[in-house]
Order: C-alpha cells, then sequence, then structure tokens
C-alpha cells in the first residue's frame, strides 16, 4: 500500500526469487511491475521474467492477468496488515502514525519514479467495473480505517475526517513528486505532516 512496502519489496526480491516457490514470485512480481509499467502495459511475459518462472508455467497458477492483478491487490492488503501491525508495537498513537509518514518519505525517489504503488494501481483499476475496482477500494479504505484509529485514541472526534486528510495529503504529495520528478517535495510535505500530527496530539 506504501512507498516503503514498495522499497522492501525490491529491497527482497533477489533473495525471495531464489527461496520462494512461483506463485509467490509471481505475485511479487506483479506488485513489482504493475507499479512501475502499469496493469495495461504488462503482459504475462513481463512478469515471468520478473520472476524468473517460465511464462508457460504461469498459466499453472494463473490463468488470466485479471487474476494476477487480484492477487497483486491482496498482496497489497496483506502487506498494509503487515505493517499496521508493526506500527501498533509502538506506544503513542501519534508516533504510529509519523511513523507511517517517514516510511513514505524513505521512499521518496521510488515515488519519484513510478508514483505511489497502491495509489497508482488503485486509480488504473477505478476506471473499470469487473468488481477489481472495489477490492482496490477496500485497501485503501482499509489504511484510513487505521489511520482513523489512531486519531481516536488520541481523542480527536473528528477523527475519521482526520485520516482522510492524511492520506489524501500522502497522495497528492505522491503524485506532485512522480509528476515532477522531485523527492524533496515527498520531504518537505512528510516534515509537514509531522509537524500537523504533533499539533494535533498536543494542542
Amino acid at each position: 500500500m506504501t512507498d516503503s512496502e514498495a522499497g522492501a519489496v525490491r529491497a527482497e526480491a533477489p533473495r525471495r526469487a531464489r527461496r520462494g516457490g512461483k506463485r509467490e514470485r509471481l505475485v511479487e512480481a506483479s506488485v513489482r511491475v504493475f507499479h512501475e509499467q502499469g496493469v495495461e502495459k504488462t503482459t504475462l511475459a513481463d512478469i515471468a521474467r520478473v520472476a524468473d518462472v517460465p511464462v508457460g508455467n504461469v498459466y499453472y497458477y494463473f490463468k488470466t492477468k485479471d487474476q494476477l492483478v487480484e492477487a497483486a491487490v491482496q498482496a497489497h492488503h496483506d502487506r498494509l496488515t503487515a505493517l499496521t501491525g508493526r506500527l501498533e508495537a509502538l506506544p503513542d498513537p501519534a508516533d504510529r502514525l509519523k511513523a507511517l509518514v517517514g516510511g513514505w518519505v524513505e521512499e521518496r525517489e521510488t515515488a519519484a519514479r513510478f508514483g505511489c504503488p497502491f495509489g497508482t494501481l488503485a486509480t488504473e483499476l477505478d476506471k473499470r467495473d469487473d468488481g477489481l475496482d472495489l477490492a482496490a477500494a477496500e485497501v485503501m479504505r482499509a489504511l484510513i480505517d487505521w489511520v482513523a484509529g489512531q486519531f481516536g485514541a488520541l481523542g480527536r472526534p473528528d477523527a475519521q475526517a482526520l485520516a482522510v486528510e492524511l492520506v489524501a495529503a500522502y497522495q497528492g504529495m505522491s503524485v506532485l513528486t512522480h509528476t515532477l520528478r522531485d523527492p524533496a517535495i515527498m520531504t518537505a510535505q512528510g516534515e509537514r505532516l509531522t509537524s500537523w500530527i504533533d499539533g494535533l496530539a498536543h494542542p
């Protein structure tokens, strides 16, 4: 769901390619290639090449590209669950939110090249009407709900609205960073969001 997740995927890809099963490698490759190229431009051969799987074997696990898209969306959801689980280890909800923002900022170079790993996929799928758009919306909603939970833990009665504002700010700064190819935008906006969270936590 986040740039920090995408960076971890890229860093781990060579090791996972060696040790993971073919299906897992195909899903990992799908997440990466859909992010870098978009769904429409990506072929099963592209994914097979990155996964180091013979293209003929792809059909054993996934009959169509849409099934790989569905698996990629689920992978984003699983990574979001894992990420928020790790953040829950921090005792203070404001620190959890700032750590989330910090993870986004850490992957500013990736955002400049390809945009938000999940936001770009969700935007592309939104142009469709086959159920995959709804699956993508559920992942985005899960992020908003988690963020709202953190603002709620801070005692904010407007937690849901603040959550939408934070996630919208991230998507906006990711789009600008990518469009202008300027990682400094992500850095500056991340600092602004961190200060904003501090102000809400300690009014």
